[in-house]
């Protein structure tokens, strides 16, 4: 369902192949009911940050994943929450990650249809995924939220400690915060409130720190809980949002 015959079109050797590649993936998803429209232009407007990080995963980047991965390891209940974005481009890696955390994986959508929970709880089950929440009929809800992004199973985001929201919308993380939960968040974008609000950002595109953060946690759950503490204590995020902005800013000068 997710194939597209473009993708073949595209020559190998095309200076902006993989970035083009994503691009199929986001369209084609649009097309198959899993993506919004509105998906389109905020994966357009990423795309355009991640030029100014060289679309690499940056050192600042790397460090912010290192934490997030402390976090998700010392959390007593993870979730992954997934949107049409998220699953467009990543839904196997997200199951892979889900496996290493023993985490939770729940569909949160703000354009939210019976058709479009269904055909993104169908890319994840495809993917992998055993169980996927974010499809009951009568979920509890966040406080302080008042958008269809407010719904939360009551065994997912709800009872969560620590929740990975990537390409959050900056309600939803603000509402999370406030009630007491830790929000890991994947933002290209360092100025945007999500990233301003999170407890720790990760400044990179969300094809590349997925895989990056499944990797950091197999890495890091060898280590006992205080290092994974001290980690995580020795970890500033504002100073992380300016690092990566300075990256960006830095790209100008050549």
């Amino acid at each position: 369902m997710m194939n597209s015959k473009n993708s073949q079109d595209i020559p190998l050797d095309h200076p902006r192949y993989e970035s083009l590649k994503l691009r199929v993936k986001v369209v084609d998803a649009y097309k198959a009911g899993i993506l919004a429209d509105s998906g389109l232009i905020a994966h357009g407007r990423g795309e355009a940050f991640d030029y100014l990080l060289g679309e690499e995963t940056s050192p600042v980047a790397k460090k912010a994943i290192e934490t997030a991965a402390a976090i998700l390891l010392l959390a007593e209940h993870p979730v992954i929450s997934v949107n049409g974005n998220t699953a467009a481009l990543v839904p196997s890696e997200v199951v892979d990650l889900a496996r290493v955390l023993d985490a939770k994986i729940e569909i949160n959508l703000f354009y939210r249809t019976p058709d479009r929970v269904r055909a993104v709880e169908e890319v994840l089950k495809d993917a992998g995924a055993r169980e996927v929440l974010g499809t009951e009929e009568n979920p509890e809800h966040i406080r302080g939220l008042e958008s269809p992004r407010s719904r939360a199973s009551r065994e997912g985001v709800y009872k969560a400690d620590v929740v990975l929201v990537p390409l959050e919308d900056g309600d939803r993380a603000e509402a999370l915060i406030s009630n007491g939960k830790k929000v890991v968040t994947i933002d290209l974008n360092p100025l945007s409130r999500t990233a301003k609000t999170a407890t720790v950002t990760i400044v990179d595109n969300l094809v590349r720190a997925i895989p990056y953060l499944t990797r950091e946690v197999e890495k890091l759950r060898r280590m006992d809980k205080s290092t994974l503490q001290d980690i995580a204590r020795n970890f500033d995020n504002q100073q992380n949002l300016q690092d990566s902005l300075k990256l960006m800013l830095g790209s100008f000068s050549g």
